[in-house]
């Protein structure tokens, strides 16, 4: 089988080597002709451990290649696969699916025999039904079908969530002789999964387009509640990471995505979020809980900042500068978009305070959105005469930091950690402030201090 990938952004690329590694032939097309001859050399413009190596392989076994030339892909592939962006419209909120519908403009003048046009990208409910539209009034004698096949990556997992997921959805519709010919042919391409057992659910295309809009709604609203939860274990001397844990291990909860933080951030949840508002907004049936989740989400971020000024203020430096530890919104990636660190950061900047900053792969992403930030190598150069370390992000390397040499490093031993990657006691014990979020204050430094003056 021949594949089209149209689009060799993350969704695109992840996907055309994921498919290349199963043994199929693929050609992902992109119309940036510098990306496409920077891949054609296995130069990946994305960090997404074992992407490259992945790409470099299937490309060295002749099943991966790279064109700007959408006319010959199209032309001899059996599936043709549309990933192209669909960033949030600016005005409304609404997804922006002028690119999906570009694709479809154009594949269907290249279309030769019979093809599957199958929506990658991330698009509204009666997305693909346009794209059948647009591709028959612009080839009335093209043989098709159109489906949709939502992905569900985790940036800085995706190889292994497209390898080992946890359901594939398909979404197809019978065509006017009462056959769903891209359904068998998406059961073959997806095939390898089945093997090792993998749900294969089919639906039809709405259902389909609306269940990654689900999934990622859902999922934001765990993240917004157990953060507002964190909150009031704040005010009333309770433990987050023990609420957590034992709503977490109620089956009905499950554990994963209760973890705490500055919000959500990222090229899916804010936007699908979003997006699912506006279109349940206008087919009459509001969602009012999505609603409040994307508001909760973006006053988190506020919070958040002023957490960190209002830690700062109880110092007793007078001159405030911070080590701030990750900038990315999540670890294993360095995608910026939606990232917490573009509200913390410029919101600290706005109180005062000057900022030191440390990425182990964000920094060139960083530097697009960020200014006046003194940029380090690594994260203890990022500490060097500052009064307190922010962790934003948790790197792994950040989970294991030698804190007698931070200390050394610090004006003021003071740890905010908006991760929650350490232990209040050992904080205690290694005699640093510890703010954390959901958990009591913890003032290492300040008794270790005041033990120092009364032995005096």
């Amino acid at each position: 089988m021949k594949i089209a990938i149209v689009g060799s952004g993350y969704v695109g690329l992840v996907t055309g080597a994921c498919l290349a590694e199963f043994g199929y032939y693929v050609t992902c097309v992109d119309k940036d002709a510098v990306k496409i001859e920077a891949l054609s050399k296995g130069i990946i413009p994305i960090y997404e451990p074992g992407l490259e190596s992945l790409v470099q392989q299937t490309q060295k076994m002749g099943r991966l290649s790279f064109t700007t030339n959408l006319k010959e892909a199209v032309a001899q592939a059996d599936t043709v696969f549309i990933a192209v962006g669909t960033p949030s419209r600016r005005g409304d909120g609404h997804a922006d699916v002028s690119y999906v519908y570009a694709a479809a403009e154009e594949i269907a003048g290249a279309l030769e025999g019979y093809t599957v046009i199958v929506t990658k990208s991330t698009v509204p409910v009666g997305t693909c039904r346009k794209v059948f539209d647009i591709v028959r009034q612009t080839n009335p004698a093209a043989d098709f079908d159109v489906a949709s096949n939502p992905e569900f990556l985790r940036e800085g997992s995706a190889i292994n969530d497209f390898m080992r997921p946890d359901r594939v959805v398909i979404g197809t519709q019978l065509d006017p002789a009462g056959h769903d010919r891209a359904r068998a042919v998406l059961q073959q391409l997806y095939r390898p999964l089945f093997l090792i057992e993998t749900p294969l659910v089919f639906t039809d295309i709405e259902t389909a387009e609306l269940t990654k809009y689900a999934a990622n709604g859902f999922l934001a609203m765990k993240i917004a509640f157990i953060n507002e939860m964190a909150d009031v274990c704040e005010q009333v001397g309770a433990n987050i990471q023990d609420v957590a844990k034992a709503i977490g291990l109620d089956g009905r909860i499950g554990r994963k995505f209760l973890h705490v933080g500055p919000g959500y951030g990222g090229s899916c949840f804010p936007k699908d979020a979003l997006a699912l508002t506006r279109t349940a907004r206008e087919a009459g049936a509001p969602t009012s809980i999505v609603e409040s989740v994307v508001k909760s989400n973006e006053d988190r971020k506020r919070a958040m900042a002023q957490k960190v000024i209002q830690a700062l203020q109880e110092s007793p430096s007078q001159s405030k500068t911070v080590a701030v530890l990750g900038l990315t919104f999540k670890p294993n990636t360095d995608d910026m978009r939606e990232a917490q660190s573009l509200t913390i950061i410029p919101a600290l900047q706005e109180a005062g305070i000057a900022i030191q900053a440390y990425d182990p792969v964000g920094r060139e992403e960083a530097e697009k959105y960020l200014s006046n930030i003194t940029w380090s190598d690594n994260a203890y150069d990022a500490m060097k005469g500052a009064d307190a370390v922010l962790i934003l992000t948790e790197w792994n390397e950040f989970r294991a930091l030698d804190f007698r040499k931070v200390a050394g490093f610090l004006r003021y031993s003071l740890l905010i950690d908006l991760r929650n990657i350490y232990r209040p006691e050992e904080m205690m014990a290694a005699g640093f402030d510890y703010v954390s979020i959901g958990r009591p204050i913890i003032y290492g430094a300040k008794l270790a201090a005041q033990q120092e003056t009364s032995v005096a």
